[in-house]
């Protein structure tokens, strides 16, 4: 492949391994929030360096800022003095607790062949990397474009964006007059365009009861059987019904392509107590019980009658259950999202990708959501996809990595659509 943009990324290569090996020596742990400055900083810096305007931002008042984590967010860009579309590669920048099982320094950014390992290495740092280094050989190698090219490393995205996306979007970073086209190097591989996620509604669900002594139970009321009642409606009558409803989002896994839930915790009766206690609970009936559900819908299913709908379980238990009382409380939902085909930056990055690895683009949707859902929603902004390196079922693992060849394929893939779109 004779072309100076590809030989300028080939030059870099060891500047991207090295680039994704200092982010990922950086433990930007989510929860609670740590050392989100630092890593904003050594951005900063390296871009600032090379004629980058760079904004650190704060994300005050947000979900989990404090002075002891506050929410930074760094959003740089460098415009061309002519006039243009202005492209953004938006990626975040915390990363999941690290857990059980790893064989490696979860934050040594280690290199063992074509791999580099470590929390976040797939999920995002590999792909933040990836689009620092394409921004910056395109405009090494491209002395007459035109239009800007923006660069964000945003907070929380792991726990919902708010802090991060969602607090840029509010404040007029991702409005269609002032950026065009968006791509974030989240990890589906680089083969593969990701054109959005199915919507999420999360939900707690309280059944009520009244404590008696657990020797007469007779006398109270458990809000633990009760919950067992709604429990045995959704495995009976709910999870059979959401089967059948498919999608023809290109949604992947396959399995993902129907309506699911997830029970995803149930709390019950009284507090357990603290690790290492001894101590005995006391014998009581439980006044109490509740479970966190977390329900996946289809781009085909509208949200009031997702709510409608689990409301009308529960109305059919409580018509059943004498004494049957709950309450609803949401936590939070998102739309399902999907880019059309036919937008401009699917175009040309599909044609990058049989440029770069002549194979034609798979076109996939994703089953849990990702700052997209901001860009869209509140920045009113469609023309946005996922695209970068790193295989998606890697992301939270132990001994989690990224490729370098897949890293430096990206890269030459978000090259020629800057190329596309502002050369």
């Amino acid at each position: 492949m004779t072309d100076a943009l590809i030989h300028t990324i080939d030059t870099r290569r060891d500047a991207l391994i090295g680039l994704a090996q200092d982010l990922i020596r950086i433990p930007t742990l989510n929860p609670p929030g740590r050392n989100y400055r630092e890593i904003c900083d050594y951005l900063a810096t390296r871009l600032m360096a090379q004629g980058w305007t760079v904004e650190l931002i704060r994300a005050h008042g947000a979900p989990g800022d404090s002075d002891a984590f506050p929410r930074w967010n760094m959003v740089a860009r460098i415009d061309s003095g002519r006039p243009g579309d202005c492209v953004h590669f938006n990626s975040h920048h915390d990363v999941v607790e690290v857990g059980h099982g790893w064989t490696r320094d979860p934050f040594g950014g280690e290199l063992d062949g074509d791999r580099i390992y470590g929390r976040g290495a797939c999920d995002m740092k590999g792909g933040l990397a990836a689009s620092v280094i394409a921004a910056e050989a395109f405009v090494a190698a491209t002395p007459d474009w035109r239009g800007s090219i923006e660069i964000s490393a945003t907070a929380d995205e792991e726990s919902g964006g708010y802090g991060g996306v969602a607090y840029l979007a509010e404040r007029g970073y991702f409005a269609p007059d002032r950026v065009q086209h968006v791509i974030i190097p989240e990890p589906l591989h680089k083969d593969r365009i990701c054109l959005g996620h199915r919507g999420v509604w999360w939900a707690e669900v309280e059944t009520h009861g009244r404590i008696a002594h657990g020797s007469m139970p007779f006398l109270g009321d458990s809000a633990i059987r009760h919950m067992g009642a709604v429990l045995e409606e959704i495995e009976h009558h709910l999870y059979p019904l959401l089967a059948t409803r498919k999608t023809a989002m290109p949604v992947v896994p396959p399995q993902a392509r129907q309506s699911t839930l997830n029970i995803n915790s149930i709390h019950g009766g009284e507090p357990e107590p603290p690790p290492g206690s001894t101590a005995l609970p006391a014998p009581c009936v439980a006044d109490r019980c509740r479970i966190i559900l977390d329900r996946r819908f289809l781009i085909e299913e509208a949200i009031d009658e997702v709510k409608s709908e689990l409301r009308a379980m529960l109305d059919r238990v409580q018509s059943r259950r004498p004494g049957f009382t709950y309450t609803i409380r949401d936590l939070f939902e998102v739309q399902p999202v999907m880019t059309d085909r036919d937008a401009p930056v699917v175009r040309s990055t599909a044609a990058a990708i049989e440029r770069v690895l002549g194979q034609v683009a798979d076109y996939v949707v994703s089953p849990g959501t990702y700052d997209q859902k901001h860009i869209d929603r509140i920045g009113r902004l469609r023309n946005c996809i996922a695209y970068g390196p790193g295989l998606l079922h890697l992301a939270h693992q132990p001994d989690e990595w990224v490729g370098v060849q897949d890293m430096a394929d990206s890269a030459k893939v978000m090259a020629l659509v800057l190329r596309d779109l502002l050369g």
